[in-house]
């Protein structure tokens, strides 16, 4: 439909002039001509009544943007006219003609600048009036939607603010499906301008836009069979950002949880891995670290005891020259017999290749320790034998300066592993990482340093480390099954973060379904390579078991028979933690799993019928459109909706394109390093055949020799 002064012959009644002006207001204000309330009311659809609007006011094109840039430059002026037709309407009791000037305001909400100005001046309080009005009811509910989807934290949160009036409507015209998709995709945006932030939001705007009430509502209306799919996957959208900061009020809220795990069973990835995320962060409040001291006496105490025969036979099976248990004894005892031979030779080069090996041998190698002997009454004393440290983890650094100065590529490569060591264990993280960074552009083959690089908080930072380090040639079995750990957390939680924050288009989701993907496929990796005794296995069972569910969805069986290997593995994990001394902890993963493994029975019995019903309107290629209610309404979201670009090409504004997309699998794989299989959205194709793509330069020149026939055909 053209826009305002292009339409031609419409059978509009034309604007008249402003001579003899039908109602006047102070001086210096705008004077509304004579005729204009006839002509509105003459206006047969709201699209029509903006139309007179725009012309007798002489507005800018408000659906191009360099009519958006005319109303900035004279916005004084007319918002001016809007307040005093606005002013008129409400004094005349003219319903309809205040819910044309909302609806030309709706428009400007799309520039985010006169968005904020309007908001400064009052417009909420304009129109949230007409939600009251049958015959406006509907354009406001239109206007909120599209002014939430805009954006703007600070428009978002006072519109937040009316839920509980939003709530009462809905509660009110019950049989109303506009109603309830619009209110429902309203609060949905808005409440995620206050819930969806990591940090707490303020306790007192949440209690005033009553969350639990929000959800309560949300939840038995989405059940009606009037429930189109773009109120349920907005729905969703509510739900699902609620748990982070209000895990007693989804608690509190009946069915909401079960829902949540039923739409693990949805058709569309994205669905489930939405609802996923949600259940994860429902369970951070209750969540402990996985921190864990190491106690060498435990351990010793754990094997001198003996393992039960069942757990003694996996290890067995497994080798026990090359389970955790039996390397960490060794490597303790190893430990203490170099330090003693250092006490006597003091060669700090010997002394810091042992110490190098060690390190990457495994996890718990190098203890705290000092050389002591018997002093006055028979009191241990720390006692100096001429090395340059006393306490034993000070040998580090100058064990690698004593290699640094030799020199070598070998000598290199373990300086830099004591010194990341060293870093590490002193909890100097940033250091750790700086130096490792340094370390691979000398040698990009020093696994090692890899494996300090991931510890940073940077996810995507410590995912394209660990990937590159997992294809390093000289790779311990330690640090490999120490990098697949990282490779699935990292991966894991920006999956989850990806997709939360994704918006509107395919990449973002593409991009955070190629994150779960590398994950899952890592943590198969883990619990197949892994020993038995490792102390990671849980948390790798937690993410696989969680991962599996989400990826696989449908084609799991209801009694979810195909994770009774992986509970299994799990519960003899726990058995090995147990046994040896470390302490179980109630990680976010660990409570995830146990939450959604406890209530899926229930939660496929309660919602199964619904998650169809979504999933069959999911397939429909209609999915994304808003219902109809009326001509007049559809005529002015179609408005609403619609952009002109500067080059004549029209650009969708609306919420529509909110709703989640479907993924499919081989466009996830664009998303994958050909090299490492880092998951990413900035990789670099190949320059040759355009097909490949790369992390980096080091990865493309790592590749070149599979990649190079390939590529030379294409």
């Amino acid at each position: 439909m053209p826009g305002p002064r292009a339409r031609g012959k419409s059978g509009r009644p034309k604007p008249r002039t402003a001579s003899g002006a039908s109602s006047t207001i102070p001086q210096g204000a705008y004077t509304i001509p004579d005729g204009f309330f006839t002509d509105i009311d003459n206006a047969g659809t709201w699209r029509l009544i903006v139309d007179v609007l725009c012309d007798y006011l002489a507005l800018p094109d408000l659906e191009t943007r360099s009519g958006l840039k005319k109303v900035h430059a004279h916005f004084p002026e007319i918002s001016k006219k809007l307040d005093t037709v606005y002013a008129a309407a409400q004094r005349k009791g003219d319903n309809r003609l205040m819910g044309g000037i909302v609806g030309v305001w709706a428009k400007m909400c799309a520039d985010a600048i006169l968005r904020d100005k309007l908001f400064q001046e009052g417009l909420l309080s304009k129109v949230m009036p007409l939600v009251e009005y049958d015959e406006t009811r509907h354009m406001a509910l239109n206007a909120l939607s599209v002014v939430t989807h805009h954006g703007g934290l600070v428009a978002r949160r006072e519109i937040a603010r009316k839920n509980p009036q939003l709530v009462r409507l809905m509660q009110t015209h019950q049989d109303d499906a506009k109603v309830l998709e619009l209110a429902t995709v309203t609060m949905a945006h808005a409440t995620s301008a206050v819930l969806g932030n990591e940090d707490p939001p303020d306790s007192g705007l949440v209690k005033e836009i009553q969350v639990r009430s929000v959800l309560k509502t949300t939840i038995d209306n989405i059940r009606k069979p009037i429930a189109s799919h773009y109120m349920i996957d907005h729905a969703f959208g509510l739900l699902t950002i609620a748990t982070r900061h209000c895990p007693q009020d989804c608690k509190a809220t009946p069915g909401m949880l079960t829902l949540l795990v039923s739409c693990l069973r949805s058709e569309n990835l994205i669905t489930r891995c939405s609802a996923l995320g949600g259940l994860i962060r429902y369970t951070a409040n209750d969540s402990e670290p996985d921190r864990q001291n190491f106690d060498p006496h435990k351990l010793i105490a754990a094997v001198q005891r003996r393992f039960p025969d069942h757990l003694g036979d996996l290890l067995a099976d497994y080798g026990f020259e090359r389970c955790d248990t039996t390397l960490t004894l060794q490597s303790t005892a190893e430990f203490q017999r170099a330090m003693m031979r250092c006490a006597q030779d003091h060669d700090l080069c010997a002394l810091g290749r042992t110490l190098a090996a060690l390190i990457q041998r495994t996890e718990f190698s190098i203890a705290e320790g000092m050389f002591q002997a018997d002093g006055p009454g028979g009191r241990r004393e720390t006692i100096d034998i001429g090395l340059p440290f006393t306490m034993w983890t000070d040998a580090l650094p100058h064990c690698a300066r004593a290699l640094r100065a030799r020199g070598t590529p070998a000598d290199l490569d373990m300086a830099d592993v004591l010194d990341l060591k060293f870093f590490i264990i002193r909890s100097r993280i940033p250091d750790a990482i700086a130096h490792a960074q340094r370390a691979v552009e000398r040698n990009p083959d020093l696994a090692y340093a890899y494996y300090a690089i991931s510890m940073g908080a940077n996810h995507e930072q410590g995912l394209r480390a660990v990937k590159k380090g997992l294809k390093c040639k000289n790779i311990t079995p330690f640090v490999r099954h120490y990098l697949l750990w990282r490779a699935v957390e990292h991966a894991g939680d920006l999956g989850v973060t990806t997709l939360q924050e994704a918006r509107g288009e395919g990449a973002d989701h593409a991009e955070g379904i190629a994150f779960l993907m590398s994950a899952w496929e890592d943590a198969k990796t883990f619990t197949a390579e892994a020993p038995p005794d490792n102390r990671h296995m849980q948390t790798i069972l937690n993410w696989y078991t969680l991962l599996t569910i989400a990826i696989k969805g449908p084609e799991l069986s209801e009694d979810l028979k195909e994770l009774a290997p992986a509970r299994r593995k799990l519960d003899i994990s726990e058995q090995f933690m147990r046994t040896i001394g470390f302490a179980i902890k109630k990680t976010q993963m660990r409570l995830a799993r146990e939450l959604i493994l406890d209530l899926y029975p229930k939660a496929v019995k309660e919602w199964g019928a619904f998650v169809r019903r979504f999933d069959e309107l999911d397939a429909r290629t209609d999915k994304q459109q808003p219902l109809s209610s009326t001509q007049a309404d559809d005529d002015l979201a179609a408005w609403l909706d619609k952009m002109k670009l500067d080059d004549g090409s029209e650009e969708h504004m609306h919420p529509h394109s909110c709703s989640h997309p479907k993924i499919s699998m081989n466009n996830v794989a664009l998303y994958r390093c050909s090299w490492c299989g880092n998951p990413s959205a900035v990789l670099r194709k190949c320059g040759g055949c355009g097909r490949t793509r790369y992390c980096d330069g080091q990865c493309q020149k790592k590749h070149w020799s599979e990649h190079k026939v390939e590529c030379k055909k294409a």
